[in-house]
């Protein structure tokens, strides 16, 4: 799939993600790191006066966050990548495989949780600004057992974003085998 060529390696153009997943992984890379440095931030202000903008900020972009997941994840099922290089070993390309399923599911579960877990609490789900439909009575037990696994797959996913960059790096730095550039322009 790609060419060697004095010890450096260029990918051929079908290798690569099209343009719309790259462009995809990295903004919500870039939202999904400042969603859980914003969260953690507003636990540690959750008692003050002005921290509801904090959390009306972070429900906002929450949502938009779990929008761009989906839209990327149909963009997948449409757009399927090609394959990894055939002497990356096995092993490794199932676990990248598993580490990619697992990070999906957890952008999946954390805006999901977020939102059943604010739909119970007493201040709702605002997106920008605009109140969204009520639809469940406040139930601060509820809302606590959701904020709870969404706390969770937080430590999860940042956890498979540390492996998977990790990854990344050993791909471009030492085994130098082109598989990094294929998630950059």
């Amino acid at each position: 799939m790609y060419k060697q060529n004095e010890n450096r390696h260029a990918i051929d153009s079908d290798w690569h993600y099209a343009p719309p997943a790259v462009a995809l992984h990295w903004l919500l890379a870039f939202l999904i790191a400042a969603l859980v440095g914003l969260g953690w931030y507003m636990l540690s202000i959750e008692d003050r006066p002005d921290s509801g903008w904090y959390f009306n900020l972070h429900k906002s972009f929450g949502l938009l966050v779990f929008a761009l997941v989906l839209l990327r994840i149909l963009w997948r099922f449409n757009h399927k990548p090609a394959e990894l290089p055939a002497r990356l070993p096995q092993w490794q390309a199932r676990f990248a495989s598993l580490t990619h399923w697992l990070l999906y599911a957890c952008m999946i579960v954390m805006p999901v949780t977020g939102f059943i877990g604010a739909s119970f609490s007493k201040s709702g789900v605002a997106f920008f600004g605009m109140k969204l439909p009520v639809w469940a009575a406040p139930d601060h037990g509820v809302a606590e057992q959701f904020f709870s696994i969404h706390s969770t797959v937080a430590w999860v996913l940042v956890a498979l974003v540390a492996l998977h960059a990790l990854a990344g790096f050993k791909h471009l730095l030492i085994n130098k085998d082109g598989v990094f550039q294929r998630m950059w322009f």
